[in-house]
Order: structure tokens, then C-alpha cells, then sequence
């Protein structure tokens, strides 16, 4: 590998600021929600990946990764979702004592995105 790939960078970024945000909300949210809001956040991630791959085939749709070396505006707009992810992750310290299911649902989409736009700069080269 001679040089890191973008879209595997911003896959790795939300990984890490999604475990924040699982950390937070189990801190800082209701009782159980260290057990539940990792077991959800794998679930929506996985069912993301497998489905939205599932869709794009059965609707032959080809979509290219998130950030393209063609167009350097797209690191801009990729770096949004690490950002919102960061922001979420700080929601349960500073409205602490609900739950944040929600939250957990949203942001594992996000970094099914991320991982699955990885996963298709893999395949394109």
C-alpha cells in the first residue's frame, strides 16, 4: 500500500466516534444501555451493509466511495460525518439520564456508510 486511502480513513474516524458516542450514552444514559446500545449498534451496521449492497444490485444502481481523488470537494463533505458523530457524542454528557437509542440507530448508519464506501474503494482499485 503506498499511500492510506481516504475512505478508509473516514470509515476508521467514525468507528472511533461512534465507540465514543456507545461510551457516552452508556455512561451517562439509562441502565442497560451497555449491553443494548453496542448489540445495536452492530446489528444496524451490518443490516445497513448487507442491505443497502442488496438494493443497489437488485436496482442496478452503481454508486462510487465517498471521497473521490477526481473531486477534491468531496473530503469536505465526507468530513461532515465525523463531525455530526462527534456532536452526538457529546448529546448524553451534557442532557444526561435518557435514553439514546435513537442517536445509536442514526450514527451506525452514518458509519455503515463509511465502512461500505470503504469497501467499494477496496473493489474499484
Amino acid at each position: 500500500m503506498k499511500r492510506l486511502e481516504p475512505n478508509l480513513l473516514l470509515a476508521i474516524t467514525c468507528v472511533m466516534t461512534l465507540a465514543l458516542l456507545l461510551l457516552t450514552g452508556s455512561l451517562y444514559g439509562v441502565a442497560g444501555g451497555a449491553i443494548k446500545y453496542p448489540l445495536m449498534a452492530a446489528i444496524c451496521i451490518i443490516a445497513f451493509i448487507i442491505g443497502n449492497s442488496l438494493m443497489a444490485r437488485r436496482l442496478k444502481r452503481v454508486s462510487p466511495p465517498m471521497i473521490s481523488v477526481d473531486s477534491p470537494r468531496t473530503v469536505a463533505w465526507a468530513g461532515i460525518l465525523p463531525m455530526l458523530l462527534m456532536i452526538f457524542a457529546g448529546i448524553p454528557v451534557f442532557w444526561p439520564g435518557h435514553d439514546y437509542g435513537l442517536l445509536v440507530i442514526i450514527a451506525s448508519v452514518m458509519t455503515g456508510l463509511t465502512i461500505e464506501s470503504a469497501l467499494k474503494a477496496r473493489q474499484v482499485g
